[in-house]
C-alpha cells in the first residue's frame, strides 16, 4: 500500500510540475498568449459588433434595365419602395455597374434583359439577374430577399390579369392557394447575428485552442536540439502525467474563455440566450476536453511555429459550414458529413445552439453530448499514443548521444594508455 501511495504522490507531483511548466511557457510566449487570451477576448467583440445591427436597410444597388418597358420599370419601382434596397444608380451596361461595385459605391446589381417584357407578354418565363457583393452577408440577404419578394408579388399580379372575369375571392385562391404565416420562433429579429454568431463563438474556442497548442508544440521543437516534442526529464516520466498536466493547463485557461464567449458576449449584444448554467457546464466540459486532446494529437504534425497558422486558418470556414448552421445539414454530402463527425466543433456548435437559442436541456442534446464525450476519450488515448512515440523518440536520441560520448571516452582512454607506454600515437 505504501508503494502505491508513493507512486501516486510522485505521479501527482510530476503532473503538477508539467502543469506549472506549461503555464509558464504560455505566459512567456507572446504568440501563445495572444491566441489563448487576446484573440478569444477581442475577436468575438469585433465579430459581434459587425453583425450587431442584425438587419440592414437601404442597401445601394445599381440597375441595368435593357428592357426599358413598363413592366421593367414597375419591377424597379417595387424594389426601390422596399425598406431594404435603394436604387442608387441606373447604368447602361453590366461593365459600368461592375465598376461601381468594384469601387464599393453599390453593393449589388439588378439586371433586366432586353426580352423581359416580351417573354412575359408571350406567356413565357422571364429572368432577372441579381449580382450580390458577398463581402457582407447582411447586404446579400437584403438584396436577394427583396428581389425574390418583388418577383413573387409581380407573379401574382400577372396571374390575376390572366384570369379574366373573376371575383376577388377567386383571385385570392388562384394566386395564394396556401397562406403561410412565418413566425421566427428562435430568431425573433430574423437577423444573421442571432442565427449564426453563437455558433461562431463556439468555433472560436476550438480554433484558438488549436492555434495555441500547435504554436506551443512548434516552440518546443524549435528549442529542442533534436526537434523533439517532449523534453527528456525525470518529471516527464509517464505518458498520462504528461498529457494530463498539459491538458489541465489548457482547461483552466479556457474555462474562463468559454464563460466569456458563451455568457458575456451574448449578453452584451442582446443575442437570444435561454441557456441554464448546469446545461452549459455539462456541454462545455466535454467540448473543451475534446478540443484540447484533438489539438494535442494534431500538434505532432507541427514542425515549426508557422505551420499551425496555415493549417487552422485554412480550415476555419469549412468547419463552420460542416457544422450545419450556415449551410443546411441535409445538403452536405455523406462523405463530408463523415468528416464533420471527427471535428469537435460540429457537435459543440449544434449542442450550444439548441441549449442557448432554443432553450433545450442536456436531455435534448443527448446525441451531441454523448459524441463529445466519445471524442474526448478517443482523442485522449490517441494523444497518449502520439506522446508515447515522442517520448520513445526522445530517449532514443539521448541514448544515441550517450553512446557517442562513451565511444569518445573509450578512444580517449585508449589514446592516453598508448601515450603512457611510449607507443606511437595514431591520428
Amino acid at each position: 500500500m505504501s508503494t502505491f501511495l508513493r507512486y501516486a504522490k510522485e505521479a501527482i507531483h510530476d503532473m503538477c510540475y508539467i502543469w506549472w511548466m506549461e503555464m509558464k511557457n504560455v505566459v512567456k510566449d507572446d504568440g501563445v498568449l495572444i491566441f489563448f487570451v487576446l484573440v478569444p477576448l477581442a475577436y468575438p467583440l469585433a465579430y459581434s459588433w459587425i453583425y450587431n445591427n442584425e438587419v440592414v436597410h437601404d442597401v445601394p444597388v445599381a440597375v441595368v434595365d435593357m428592357s426599358h418597358s413598363e413592366l421593367s420599370r414597375q419591377f424597379i419601382r417595387m424594389m426601390d419602395a422596399s425598406s431594404d434596397v435603394h436604387t442608387a444608380y441606373y447604368c447602361n451596361s453590366l461593365a459600368e455597374a461592375e465598376s461601381l461595385v468594384g469601387h464599393q459605391v453599390v453593393k449589388g446589381v439588378v439586371y433586366l434583359p432586353s426580352d423581359f417584357d416580351k417573354k412575359i407578354q408571350r406567356g413565357e418565363q422571364a429572368h432577372v439577374s441579381v449580382y450580390c457583393d458577398m463581402a457582407l452577408m447582411l447586404t446579400y440577404k437584403a438584396l436577394f430577399s427583396t428581389a425574390t419578394n418583388v418577383s413573387l408579388a409581380m407573379n401574382r399580379q400577372i396571374q390575376v390579369s390572366k384570369l379574366g372575369s373573376a371575383t376577388q375571392r377567386d383571385e385570392e385562391i388562384n394566386t395564394t392557394p396556401m397562406v403561410i404565416e412565418e413566425v421566427p420562433i428562435f430568431n425573433p429579429t430574423g437577423g444573421y447575428g442571432s442565427a449564426v454568431l453563437p455558433g461562431v463563438l463556439v468555433l472560436i474556442l476550438q480554433q484558438t485552442l488549436l492555434l495555441g497548442i500547435g504554436l506551443s508544440a512548434g516552440t518546443a521543437r524549435e528549442n529542442n536540439r533534436y526537434k523533439d516534442l517532449v523534453p527528456v526529464s525525470r518529471h516527464y516520466n509517464g505518458i498520462f502525467r504528461i498529457v494530463t498536466g498539459k491538458a489541465l493547463c489548457y482547461l483552466m485557461i479556457y474555462t474562463v474563455m468559454a464563460a466569456y464567449d458563451t455568457l458575456v458576449i451574448p449578453k452584451l449584444f442582446g443575442f437570444t440566450q435561454l441557456v441554464r448554467g448546469s446545461d452549459l457546464i455539462g456541454l462545455m466540459l466535454p467540448y473543451l476536453l475534446s478540443c484540447i486532446f484533438f489539438g494535442m494529437m494534431l500538434s505532432c504534425l507541427v514542425r515549426y511555429r508557422e505551420n499551425v497558422m496555415l493549417l487552422v486558418v485554412f480550415t476555419s470556414v469549412p468547419m463552420l459550414f460542416l457544422s450545419g448552421i450556415s449551410w443546411p445539414q441535409s445538403s452536405i454530402p455523406g462523405f463530408w458529413q463523415g468528416v464533420s463527425w471527427l471535428i469537435p466543433s460540429t457537435f459543440g456548435i449544434r449542442g450550444f445552439l439548441r441549449i442557448s437559442s432554443m432553450g433545450g436541456t442536456l436531455h435534448d442534446i443527448h446525441t451531441e453530448y454523448t459524441v463529445l464525450w466519445i471524442q474526448s476519450i478517443v482523442y485522449f488515448f490517441a494523444t497518449c499514443l502520439v506522446y508515447r512515440y515522442q517520448v520513445i523518440k526522445s530517449r532514443r536520441h539521448v541514448n544515441e548521444r550517450l553512446e557517442m560520448m562513451r565511444q569518445k571516452v573509450r578512444k580517449y582512454i585508449v589514446h592516453s594508455s598508448s601515450s603512457d607506454y611510449g607507443e606511437p600515437q595514431s591520428r
